[in-house]
């Protein structure tokens, strides 16, 4: 059996599915993750890609975790964690320190991160929100681009900085669900939309420039990437979910049914379902009409002041929608940029090789990044994920309890940034 410090463990909770991926790493080859089993569940008590009963997302979530056991002989103790959120607030900051001296001098890890603080230090959340992400889009030294300033000499350092969040709830409830009702610890926070990104986007396509957009049950998440870095994160509301919804009032069938008939139109010959009295074309028009909508209304409204040159790598399609047929070529003409299906970067088991489980792969390939590549990724470990924890679940009564306000929460984000040494 391995060690827990050789084990990878990622959950994934969906607004459909609650997904478990195990994975081996070898110490030596941070890199080299090999998959050792999955669990899967349905997903109940969640809607639109967020928490609505703790207790029913909170037996799904056990259901996963008790197959992923079952099936890698391992208890499952800790995890990172990746979630939804309908709010998703993407703020860049910049920040600039200069390097003491009269002389050019080489950065040190005390630069980086008084440069970091700089930009924290101009950030204004809004309130009742949380960091989940903190990214370092960009270094310069002495006005040049540099991918990574460590040990580089200059005489002064800028960063942009880019710092996703969400509401506090969001997070808390995953928290409470994860952590106190089933029992396993929060080693980091992952929002879904990167997650897919990260289990779906060669490395090479980040470098290029490309557009990562999955399409889950509850919600469309959107990353996009220039020069290797995810310089935007955006999170639409609208997902296969809705789908089913349409279907459902349509043809006058309840949500299971709906479902049913959403999967199956895809699948199956025309006989078969018309066998079933399915009207295929009615079903098949709602279907697509509220595609439409999504890569018209929201995605391409989204992508507005986004030139397809700045995106030579194109759009990584990812999640169940993806397999609808003809969505490739629909949304390679709205965006006016080249598009593929997106699958797991890792192999996986047999049944969970398509796009429905790159969030699953994404969450392997997010903890070897952030702890090999510092300048990718700035994140909280899992002494700060506890804290964070603290910071929300204070015991002090509602009367004595400050404000999460921009400023304190600036505080909270700077006495991180002091903790991040460790990364560089």
């Amino acid at each position: 059996m391995q060690r827990e410090s050789d084990t990878l463990v990622g959950l994934s909770v969906g607004t459909t599915k609650i997904s478990v991926i195990v994975a081996e790493q070898d110490p030596r080859y941070p890199e080299a993750v090999q998959v050792i089993g999955m669990g899967y569940s349905p997903s109940h008590g969640l809607s639109k890609g967020v928490i609505v009963n703790l207790k029913e997302a909170t037996q799904s979530v056990k259901r996963a975790l008790r197959e992923a056991e079952n099936i890698t002989n391992q208890r499952i103790n800790s995890a990172i964690v990746a979630f939804n959120s309908l709010d998703v607030n993407s703020v860049m900051t910049e920040g600039m320190v200069a390097l003491d001296g009269r002389e050019p001098r080489r950065v040190e890890e005390a630069d980086l991160m008084r440069a970091i603080e700089a930009a924290q230090s101009r950030l204004e959340l809004p309130k009742n929100t949380f960091s989940v992400h903190t990214i370092p889009v960009r270094y310069e030294l002495d006005g040049r681009p540099v991918d990574e300033p460590l040990n580089m000499t200059g005489k002064r350092l800028e960063i942009m900085l880019q710092t996703v969040s969400v509401p506090m709830t969001y997070t808390q409830n995953v928290l409470t669900c994860v952590q106190e009702g089933a029992g396993i610890r929060v080693k980091g926070l992952v929002l879904k939309p990167l997650a897919a990104s990260l289990g779906s986007v060669m490395e090479e396509e980040m470098k290029m420039g490309c557009i990562s957009l999955s399409i889950g049950g509850g919600a469309t998440g959107l990353v996009l990437y220039r020069g290797g870095r995810p310089f935007k994160i955006m999170s639409i509301p609208i997902g296969g979910e809705h789908i089913t919804s349409d279907l459902a009032t349509v043809l006058r069938v309840s949500l299971r049914d709906a479902e049913d008939v959403k999967k199956r139109i895809f699948m199956e010959d025309d006989e078969s379902l018309r066998r079933d009295g399915i009207d295929i074309d009615m079903a098949i028009q709602v279907i697509g009409a509220r595609i439409e909508e999504l890569l018209m209304d929201y995605v391409r409204v989204a992508l507005a002041d986004c030139s397809p040159q700045l995106f030579p790598g194109g759009v990584i399609l990812s999640g169940g929608v993806a397999k609808t047929p003809g969505i490739v070529e629909m949304l390679g003409e709205v965006l006016q940029m080249k598009v593929r299906v997106a699958h797991p970067i890792y192999a996986m088991p047999p049944g969970r090789e398509d796009t429905s489980y790159v969030s699953a792969a994404g969450l392997l390939r997010y903890n070897t990044y952030r702890n090999s590549y510092s300048h990718l990724f700035v994140e909280p470990n899992s002494e700060d994920v506890r804290l964070s924890v603290e910071y929300l679940n204070d015991p002090m009564t509602d009367s004595q309890k400050p404000e999460p306000t921009a400023e304190n929460l600036r505080s909270f984000l700077g006495g991180l940034a002091r903790k991040f040494k460790d990364l560089f």
